[in-house]
C-alpha cells in the first residue's frame, strides 16, 4: 500500500511534513509518496531515503487562502492534486493533507467522487471523554445538509468506530439542545425521525454529555461541528496554558510543583489533537486523511500511521458495503 502525503500543504509545509514523514517511516509497513515541489524540500531529506519513502514531482501549491475550486481548476499541477491523482489511478490507497481543508475536499470529491448512497462526505474527528473518546461528524466538510444526509453520516460514524476505535456495535446520539424527543428545531426533529427507525439510533445528547457519558459516535451539520471542534480545541489550550502558567518558573519553587507533572502530561496527551494527527473525510471512493493547518511534524507522523490503520482495517471497503443495506432499510 502507499500513502501520497501533501508535502506543500501546511503552515509549516514543507518542513513539519517532511520531518514527521521521516520519523512516520520507521514504524510503518506502507510506502509514503512525498508529492510536492522536490526544490523545495530536497534539502530536507537525508542522503539516503528510508525504503519505504518516495518523492513524486508537482510543480505547484494551493495556498491556505485560495479558494477550492479555483486551486481545482487553475492548478492542475498542484501537490493536492496530484496526490488525488495518483489515488485514482490506483498508485496509492489513500492521501494525506494538513494543506487547504477545502480545497483537499473539493479535490478529493471531484476526483474520486462519492460512494453510491451517499450524497455528502463529511470529516469525522475523534474527541476524547471519560470513557474512550468518540467520534464526531460532520466536523467541517458539509455545512448544508438535508436531514437524511445526517443518516448517511451516522451510518460512516459507526464504521469508524468500529474499525479505528474497536467499537463491535457503536450507538450513534444526534447532537442537540435537550436529551428528549422533540427537543430542538425543525430540521433536529427531522433528523431524529429518520435515525429512530434504526436499531443503533440512541436518541438526543447535550454537548456536555458527549464528554461524560459513554459515547460511540455523535452526528450533526458540520457548521455545528465545526463551531463544536474548534471550540474544544480553544478550551483545552486555555486549560493547559492556565495550568502551565500556574507553575513557578525558577528553583527552588519549581521543584514543589514536580509532582504535578504526573497528573498533567496525561491530561496534555489527551488533549492534544497531534496525539491523532487527522481526520477522514468519509463518504468518498478513496481515504483522504484531513490535518489541522497548524500541524507539527508529530501531528503528521500521527496522521500517517492512522492512515495505515484504516487501510489495513478497511474503513472506506465497510462504508460501502454497508451503506446500502443500511439505506435501504430507511424505505421499507
Amino acid at each position: 500500500m502507499s500513502i501520497a502525503l501533501d508535502v506543500m500543504g501546511g503552515d509549516h509545509a514543507p518542513e513539519a511534513i517532511v520531518r514527521g514523514a521521516l520519523d512516520a517511516a520507521p514504524l510503518l509497513r506502507t510506502k509514503v509518496l512525498l508529492v510536492g515541489d522536490e526544490t523545495k524540500f530536497q534539502h530536507l531529506l537525508p542522503k539516503q531515503l528510508p525504503a519505504n519513502i518516495e518523492l513524486v514531482h508537482a510543480s505547484q501549491s494551493v495556498e491556505m487562502e485560495e479558494k477550492p475550486l479555483d486551486a481545482y481548476r487553475k492548478k492542475k499541477d498542484s501537490s493536492l492534486m496530484v496526490a488525488a491523482r495518483l489515488v485514482k489511478e490506483g498508485h496509492a490507497q489513500a492521501m494525506v493533507s494538513a494543506g487547504n481543508t477545502g480545497a483537499a475536499s473539493a479535490t478529493a470529491l471531484l476526483q474520486w467522487r462519492q460512494i453510491e448512497g451517499i450524497h455528502r462526505p463529511a470529516i469525522a474527528s475523534h474527541l476524547p471523554n471519560r470513557h474512550g473518546g468518540f467520534v464526531l461528524l460532520d466536523a467541517g466538510a458539509s455545512p448544508d445538509v438535508d436531514p437524511e444526509h445526517l443518516v448517511e453520516f451516522a451510518i460512516m460514524g459507526r464504521a469508524y468506530a468500529q474499525k479505528l476505535m474497536g467499537r463491535p456495535n457503536p450507538k450513534v446520539q444526534l447532537l442537540n439542545i435537550g436529551e428528549e424527543k422533540g427537543k430542538g428545531n425543525a430540521f433536529a426533529k427531522q433528523v431524529y425521525g429518520l435515525l429512530e427507525r434504526h436499531s443503533w439510533f440512541a436518541g438526543n445528547i447535550e454537548g456536555k454529555d458527549m464528554f461524560a457519558h459513554p459515547t460511540d459516535v455523535v452526528v450533526c451539520d458540520a457548521f455545528v461541528g465545526n463551531i463544536v471542534l474548534k471550540s474544544c480545541e480553544g478550551l483545552a489550550e486555555l486549560i493547559v496554558e492556565s495550568i502551565r502558567n500556574e507553575v513557578p518558573t525558577k528553583m527552588p519553587a519549581k521543584l514543589l510543583y514536580w509532582p504535578v507533572r504526573k497528573v498533567t502530561a496525561p491530561l496534555r496527551k489527551q488533549m492534544d489533537y497531534a496525539e491523532i494527527g487527522g481526520s477522514p473525510l468519509l463518504g468518498l471512493n478513496g481515504l483522504c486523511m484531513i490535518c489541522h493547518g497548524r500541524s507539527n511534524p508529530k501531528a503528521i507522523k500521527n496522521a500517517l500511521l492512522t492512515t495505515e490503520k484504516a487501510l489495513d482495517n478497511g474503513l472506506v471497503e465497510t462504508i460501502r458495503s454497508t451503506v446500502c443495506d443500511e439505506l435501504g432499510s430507511i424505505d421499507e
